[in-house]
């Protein structure tokens, strides 16, 4: 294989750049998984580099590929047992969606998956592509891990950037005040360790405590309110009051993508929520489980990552502009996770790249690390086992 061929050049013109703000119509060139150069006039591609690949966007938008950082990449469910276990997620089920990448999670059912499985779909996911991260723990206390140690699984393996755990929620161990606060210190101490964000993702539940034990931590054991990583905290108005006060004090929140996302967003805002600090994450693969009144449960339903694309049309729809957006699903969760090459169009970035039609916002074309994954519309890149 010649140089050329290892490290080729792709020269993208008339895009209509959102590096994640308004850049207006720019040409952009990338060399192999880098951004190279960007620049409102012409871009001529190095000669001993040989012909590389042009696409024209006549100004369709080019973003940021979108960084989904809850993902069931081993599926999720079981709450109405084994029938109810969501599937692994597939390659194209992301790219599709506009994602390069990939936060994987465990949830109510860490029995039947554990860590050293989600670890492997994460290598796999990486494999064919996809930058990958994932979370240690899973709902339950004592923590599930893969080395016996929330801190040394964050300190010692590559892709884990954090532990989960679960509060506020009928399916959680309830951990009293102070396991909340040993897990949130062995986070910061094996993201220290580790050079990692450290973060504790707590999934939050619709019970009345809700951030209460976020809180908590911080107000006792001086770990940064940033390394407290809440989700799905649109599920009441006050939980929502409750998130935006999170963030004046320093700590980050996500929002799951889905109906009411546009209008919790808007809430956000309204309620004087640090927006730099709020993410929105798609819970793709993950169970959307709904109980009657006595806890049993009454449906179930698999949540998709397009959930992601279709809440950024609701906000343009609501009368929001892309640079609003964007950076929920770029920038954002690129800082909290540390993802120093993602989450911005520039030179030295990583060629993480997503092409929307300007008329439907629908995904054009993906480059995933340099690597075409989408192509007019349609998918260019399968997983392992998807053809």
């Amino acid at each position: 294989m010649s140089y050329s061929e290892m490290v080729r050049a792709t020269l993208i013109r008339n895009a209509h750049l959102m590096d994640p703000g308004d850049r207006g119509i720019r040409n952009l060139l990338f060399i192999g998984d880098r951004v190279a150069h960007i620049s409102s006039g012409d871009i001529a591609v190095p000669g001993y580099l040989g012909p590389g690949r042009e696409y024209d966007l006549e100004g369709d938008y080019l973003t940021p590929g979108f960084i989904d950082g809850h993902v069931h990449i081993l599926g999720g469910g079981g709450e109405g047992g084994p029938t109810t276990r969501t599937p692994e997620i597939t390659l194209s089920r992301l790219t599709s969606a506009g994602i390069t990448t990939v936060v994987g999670v465990l949830g109510t059912d860490s029995t039947t998956r554990g860590i050293a499985e989600l670890l492997a779909k994460a290598r796999a996911l990486q494999g064919e592509g996809l930058t990958v991260r994932a979370y240690t723990g899973a709902y339950r206390v004592p923590s599930p891990t893969l080395t016996g140690s929330v801190r040394d699984d964050i300190a010692l393996l590559d892709p884990v950037v954090g532990a989960k755990v679960a509060v506020s929620d009928h399916r959680a161990s309830h951990p009293p005040a102070e396991q909340m606060r040993f897990l949130a210190s062995e986070c910061r101490v094996g993201g220290m360790l580790g050079g990692k964000p450290g973060l504790l993702h707590v999934h939050v539940g619709s019970l009345d405590a809700g951030l209460d034990p976020l809180f908590d931590v911080v107000e006792n054991t001086g770990v940064p309110a940033a390394q407290l990583y809440p989700t799905h905290v649109a599920r009441s108005e006050e939980l929502l009051r409750r998130t935006a006060e999170f963030t004046r004090i320093g700590g980050v929140a996500d929002v799951t993508a889905g109906p009411r996302a546009a209008d919790a967003v808007q809430f956000l805002t309204d309620a004087g929520a640090d927006m730099s600090r709020i993410t929105l994450s798609s819970d793709g693969n993950g169970s959307l489980p709904r109980f009657d009144e006595h806890g049993e449960l009454a449906g179930l339903k698999t949540a998709s990552p397009h959930r992601m694309l279709e809440t950024l049309a609701d906000l343009v729809g609501a009368g929001w502009k892309l640079p609003r957006i964007l950076p929920m699903l770029t920038v954002n969760p690129a800082r909290i996770l540390g993802l120093d090459r993602k989450g911005i169009i520039s030179p030295g970035r990583d060629a993480d790249l997503l092409c929307l039609s300007r008329c439907d916002l629908t995904v054009r074309h993906l480059w995933a690390s340099g690597q075409l994954m989408v192509k007019d519309g349609e998918l260019a890149r399968f997983g392992t086992f998807e053809e």
